[in-house]
């Protein structure tokens, strides 16, 4: 069967629909691709059409919308869907859904498609934070990753109800940025090495104890993920993380602030962007004991003696290559915005970074999976605000680079 031709020079693409609340963002997902000249079929599922009605999906993708595994029987529907699209993108992908098709099965038309194609397909997770944390949806997603599937999120934010945590689907414009970079002949960042570092470093005190902060690397993993959407060689360099590294990028695991600016001085000549977005710790223990130091009943103090730890970003930046991008971050307490900005500016001059990401961090606010406010801080200019989750962040940094 010969495929019919998309309109103009546009993709053919079909977006499957899931049964979650998240169908509703879907809307916007497929009016993007259609204003952008893409010639779109929708197929929801029968759960998603209990969400969103079928004359919504009509009128917003301007086609006809097949959602039976019988509808154009005569056509070979089924397969013929899959065999022609460019591209694949199912938004919002339920617990269910990628249970499905993990394990190949193909009860509906969404199911044969996906069978069928050797199109790319992205895939937009949607569900409650602890079916997302199951052990059975992790090594579901962790299948369809080996056999090149491409995750988009999900994101942390508020869920159905009073719930928030991770589960949240990315919003419409970053899965259709995603997806369009992965069937793109020109990604933004193809040819180029990206260096990452994230996570907080964790300083001994003995073979039990260490000094160290409550970076969870979200910022930094995000940063990797974006990058390595673009179409970047990523390499990663991280300490502590909570959070899970992204398939595709290089990685490189170290634990104090000495090992962290061995390996990133070690691998700075080969990137032409490095983004320092690890939490290093400002102080390690100037002497660290061998055996763990034993708790004492004759006192109720331990003294500690710190000293400074190496400053890794200002290493970057004296060693900067001509035409290397070093962008640096600056986590503050501060509560006045200017002042922020204030202190992101000078840091930035201290470092001989290119642009200084600043954030406010507190005890409720700045770590984890959380929604994020950073100002973009040039050497020269009026500083940019970018809010949102640590991805949409990380798209914003790779736009404005």
């Amino acid at each position: 069967m010969s495929p019919t031709p998309a309109a103009g020079n546009g993709l053919r693409v079909v977006v499957g629909v899931t049964g979650g609340i998240a169908a509703y963002k879907a809307v916007t997902v497929v009016r993007a691709l259609v204003q952008a000249g893409h010639h779109v079929t929708v197929i929801p599922t029968a759960s998603a059409l209990k969400f969103v009605g079928l004359p919504t999906w009509q009128a917003i993708s301007r086609s006809d919308v097949p959602s039976d595994l019988f509808d154009g029987v005569a056509e070979v529907k089924h397969v013929a869907l899959g065999q022609q699209a460019d591209l694949i993108i199912v938004a919002p992908a339920t617990a269910h859904f990628l249970a499905q098709y993990a394990h190949g099965m193909a009860g509906d038309l969404l199911g044969t498609t996906l069978l069928a194609t050797e199109a790319p397909v992205v895939v937009a997770p949607a569900m409650h934070t602890e079916m997302w944390n199951h052990p059975a949806t992790q090594r579901n997603v962790e299948l369809l990753r080996e056999r090149g599937v491409v995750m988009v999120g999900p994101e942390a934010g508020p869920l159905t109800g009073r719930d928030s945590g991770v589960g949240r689907m990315s919003e419409p414009e970053q899965i259709v940025h995603t997806a369009l970079a992965h069937v793109s002949g020109e990604r933004p960042l193809g040819g180029t090495t990206v260096l990452v570092s994230a996570g907080g470093t964790r300083e001994p005190i003995d073979p039990v104890r260490f000094v160290g902060n409550r970076s969870s690397g979200a910022m930094g993993v995000a940063i990797a993920a974006e990058a390595r959407a673009r179409g970047a060689r990523v390499i990663l360099v991280h300490a502590h993380l909570e959070v899970p590294i992204p398939s595709g990028v290089e990685s490189h695991p170290v634990s104090t602030a000495e090992e962290m600016h061995e390996v990133m001085l070690a691998h700075q000549p080969e990137a032409q962007v490095v983004v320092m977005a690890a939490a290093v710790a400002d102080y390690r223990p100037a002497s660290v004991s061998q055996e763990k130091v034993k708790k004492s009943d004759d006192t109720d103090q331990l003294p500690l003696t710190l000293e400074k730890t190496v400053d890794i970003a200002a290493q970057l930046g004296k060693n900067k290559t001509p035409g290397q991008v070093l962008v640096t971050f600056a986590a503050e307490t501060e509560a006045d915005d200017d002042a922020l900005v204030e202190l992101a500016r000078e840091k930035g001059k201290s470092k001989n970074s290119d642009l200084v990401l600043a954030n406010r961090v507190g005890w409720q606010v700045g770590f984890g999976e959380t929604e994020a406010a950073v100002w973009f801080v040039r050497s020269s200019g009026a500083p940019v605000l970018s809010t949102g989750s640590k991805m949409t962040v990380a798209g914003r940094l790779f736009d404005v680079l």
